[in-house]
């Protein structure tokens, strides 16, 4: 089994949906799987088997998110002294060279990457062009969507 890396800030986010499934959503399916069985016959009980197919979902979740916990390898870069180099966990603040946009990403685990937050996986193309440079290096990258050309501003550990 294979430690998955992960920032303290998102097992502590997966800690919290298990609480929830766990004792919110899981007594709700369970108490809507018993009114609907209460409504007679489950062959053709639309109710039943929505709620039977949300468990199936709720529990396979809280099994995906047991399973993930108990690999986890937690990295919290804010106890790491910050010598200019992007690893897991850093914020690395980036200008594209080809626009002269500036954006800035942080470097996750696979089960935090979300682009619209400005969190990217640390094995995607640009995660993996970025691990292991430091600041002020000039980084080409290929993407799907073709090279990219980007200078490293920045690296904090936060």
């Amino acid at each position: 089994m294979d430690k998955e890396p992960i920032t303290l800030n998102g097992l502590n986010k997966l800690k919290e949906e298990l609480i929830f499934l766990k004792e919110k959503k899981r007594p709700e399916i369970v108490a809507a799987i018993a009114e609907a069985r209460s409504h007679g016959d489950l062959k053709e009980n639309a109710e039943y088997h929505a709620a039977k197919e949300e468990q199936s979902h709720n529990e396979g979740r809280i099994t995906e998110i047991n399973d993930i916990i108990a690999r986890a390898n937690v990295i919290d870069v804010t106890k790491i002294n910050n010598d200019g180099k992007v690893i897991f966990g850093a914020t690395v603040f980036l200008e594209n060279l080809d626009t002269g946009e500036k954006i800035d990403y942080k470097i996750v685990g696979r089960d935090e990457a979300d682009l619209k937050k400005k969190l990217l996986y640390f094995q995607s193309p640009i995660g993996k062009g970025l691990i292991g440079k430091n600041k002020k290096d000039l980084v080409e990258i290929n993407t799907p969507a073709g090279v990219k050309n980007f200078e490293i501003k920045d690296v904090k550990y936060l």
